[in-house]
């Protein structure tokens, strides 16, 4: 069971590593692509604000090790937790190379629930706590397209009846601007993704019997947040170049409405305790802040495979953890 339990920590804190560099590219494509900061910059600064959100909270955290099963009562439930992290971790290095920006929480919650039918049936997936996650990772992309959009529409009037409407001082003014937004969106990104990697391990720990409630040790939030926030310093540049110049032509007064909208949304989650899709949320204002300028300069095509790739993903985890929990620890061992 120790080895099995190390193999759990070891495989989520690879797993909250590889999301550093997958997801966290998000929060600062923007701020790269207008100039705004250095890559090297935004990169230390977005590695350090991930750490310091991801030591804030554990709601979303408990909402993943106990929404999705019971892990004090489930049956199999160390060899399911591998089962899922292979499955995401799997996926996510697959979509990496690809260049897709999916989701990792797609991934994650997805290969969870697989693994559990697997190894301990249908029955044993909590549908009503697994649909409210799923619920959120579909309305969360929605309302950061409509409020981004919003957003930028606002500014936008603001702008016009400032009467400052200098190319170049706009450009300064929000690149300046857009420091302060993508540190912000660094912090979200942080306070919701990493917990993920916690209550994956927190499962764990419980289904085990190591400890009997879903609260997150001290020691799991540090080895967390450092994980995400050394894969947040090894950067993404693959996914950095699909979202920051393959969606939509970035400028600073969008980049700027994208982060603010971003933050905004994914905040709300984490104090409600929800995990959600921070890939989504982002390319989601990229494209509402992107329509208000230029609607017709959206690469329509790359937000399509976006799209098929969002929808593919929870299936596919679902059936490659199954696939991976049959093969390991009923074929195998």
């Amino acid at each position: 069971m120790l080895t099995y339990l190390i193999i759990i920590v070891v495989l989520a804190l690879l797993f909250d590593f590889i999301n550093g560099f997958h997801d966290t590219a998000n929060a600062i494509a923007t701020s790269i692509s207008t100039r705004a900061l250095s890559p090297r910059v935004a990169i230390i600064m977005a590695a350090t604000l991930n750490f310091v959100g991801a030591m804030v909270s554990s709601k979303v955290a408990k909402t993943v090790g106990g929404s999705i099963a019971n892990p004090a009562k489930i049956e199999n439930g160390v060899e399911i937790v591998i089962a899922a992290l292979l499955a995401a971790i799997i996926w996510n290095l697959l979509t990496w190379y690809l260049s897709i920006p999916s989701s990792s929480s797609h991934t994650l919650l997805g290969a969870l629930a697989g693994a559990v039918i697997a190894g301990a049936g249908v029955h044993a997936v909590n549908w009503d706590g697994f649909t409210q996650i799923i619920i959120i990772l579909l309305l969360s992309p929605i309302i950061a397209f409509g409020l981004g959009y919003l957003i930028m529409v606002l500014i936008k009037y603001i702008v016009i009846w400032s009467g400052n409407t200098s190319r170049s001082k706009l450009n300064r003014m929000f690149r300046t601007l857009q420091i302060i937004s993508a540190g912000l969106l660094s912090y979200s990104h942080g306070g919701n993704d990493a917990q993920k990697a916690m209550g994956i391990i927190v499962f764990g720990l419980v289904a085990a019997g190591v400890q009997t409630d879903l609260n997150v040790p001290l020691w799991v939030k540090i080895a967390a947040a450092l994980a995400m926030g050394l894969g947040t310093s090894i950067g993404g540049w693959r996914i950095i170049k699909t979202v920051s110049g393959k969606i939509v032509k970035i400028e600073p007064i969008n980049g700027f409405a994208s982060d603010l909208t971003s933050s905004i949304v994914i905040q709300f989650s984490t104090f409600i305790g929800k995990p959600l899709s921070t890939t989504h949320v982002i390319s989601s204002a990229i494209i509402g802040t992107g329509s208000v300028l230029r609607f017709h300069d959206v690469q329509w095509g790359t937000v399509g495979r976006m799209l098929i790739t969002w929808i593919i993903t929870i299936p596919i985890s679902i059936a490659l953890a199954f696939s991976i929990y049959f093969v390991l620890f009923r074929l195998i061992f």
